[in-house]
């Protein structure tokens, strides 16, 4: 399955259309991927060659369409109403050009109370408006909580602003505390939430080969997607003789990279720094998160759920099970996790919603 980075890299953005709408709730991923091609391949709908569908996308309910020709999307795009077939029950589908402003309605609720005392909130906001002007902020509320409204590619450039913002402060106290095993992620369903000593214990605790490296923060899914299914990323710290120090609070993964070796190149740990941005950037586009929730089963239940994902765990190598108290993720390309959860499913006798 193509990933929305291809569409971006190569030449398919003006043959591509985004659409929204999908019945998600009366059909599998693969049967709606099926539909939705066949009402765009129908002249009746000015539709053409379609040479891709990407379904399931990070977006419940959105598809990207690819055609082969530029003119069939600008035909498509010019059609405003769009029907899927009576099997669908006439869902109503909103086509939208390929572009920044694709998602109109993506509503999200941002807790900057985990910035403490380093910076004033009033200014952040001020600075997050000025930065990104096509969003709609409500007013900032006394417990921190602020909530945001625009297109969803604007709130990815919101949420990646706050993570360069974290990534900046850590950067200017020098601090790095190394906790790579430890994590802590017990509520999935909780927003980027950290309590209000995440700074100051990360500046407490630093040790002092650590003042001199180079440092990112990441989406922490995507980071252990990243560590323990790409070989890549181990590989490239030892050829470039890089000591990788890692902390995972929550939905963040901070990073601190520095040459372990004597007169090895400066630029070294800023060159994998930069690889690993580039990485974890084209596995942000890629993955996807099914959750199996485990707080509140029976025990029987629990152990079934966790037995048919070790089960499954040989056929899906490309699949990263992480199992926690409460839950467990599974993170893979959207086809794999897709019917990774129906094989679970499937084998604890549920239906596949």
């Amino acid at each position: 399955m193509a990933s929305v980075l291809n569409v971006k890299e190569s030449k398919a953005p003006e043959r591509t259309v985004v659409v929204a709408g999908l019945p998600v709730d009366l059909f599998s991923d693969q049967l709606l991927a099926v539909l939705v091609k066949s009402h765009f391949q129908d002249i009746k709908n000015e539709g053409g060659d379609v040479e891709d569908v990407i379904y399931p996308t990070r977006t419940k309910g959105v598809a990207y369409v690819i055609f082969k020709e530029k003119k069939v999307a600008e035909n498509v795009i010019r059609q405003k109403k769009h029907w899927l077939a009576r099997k669908t029950r006439h869902a109503e589908l909103t086509v939208s050009h390929f572009g920044d402003k694709i998602f109109s309605s993506v509503n999200a609720i941002l807790d900057l109370s985990v910035f403490g005392k380093e910076v004033t909130l009033e200014t952040l906001v001020k600075d997050l408006k000025k930065k990104i002007p096509s969003l709609s902020f409500s007013p900032l509320k006394s417990n921190g909580r602020i909530s945001v409204e625009g297109s969803f590619l604007a709130v990815k450039r919101l949420r990646e602003s706050l993570l360069a913002r974290a990534c900046s402060l850590l950067e200017k106290d020098r601090n790095f505390t190394s906790e790579g095993r430890k994590w802590n992620r017990q509520n999935p369903q909780r927003n980027l939430q950290r309590s209000n000593n995440s700074l100051a214990s990360v500046r407490t605790l630093v040790p002092e080969t650590a003042r001199s490296g180079e440092m990112l923060v990441l989406d922490t899914d995507v980071f252990l997607y990243l560590k323990h299914k790409c070989g890549s990323y181990e590989s490239t710290l030892k050829k470039f003789h890089i000591l990788s120090q890692e902390k995972v609070d929550g939905e963040i993964t901070t990073i601190c990279l520095k040459s372990i070796q004597v007169g090895s190149q400066p630029n070294n740990a800023k060159h994998v720094k930069e690889l690993i941005e580039e990485w974890s950037h084209a596995l942000y586009l890629k993955l996807r998160k099914e959750t199996f929730i485990l707080e509140g089963k029976e025990n029987r239940e629990k152990r079934m759920i966790k037995r048919a994902c070790e089960q499954l765990s040989s056929r899906y190598l490309e699949v990263l099970i992480n199992l926690y108290r409460t839950h467990i993720d599974i993170i893979g390309s959207s086809s794999d996790t897709y019917l990774f959860k129906k094989g679970v499913m499937k084998l604890i006798g549920q239906k596949v919603s």
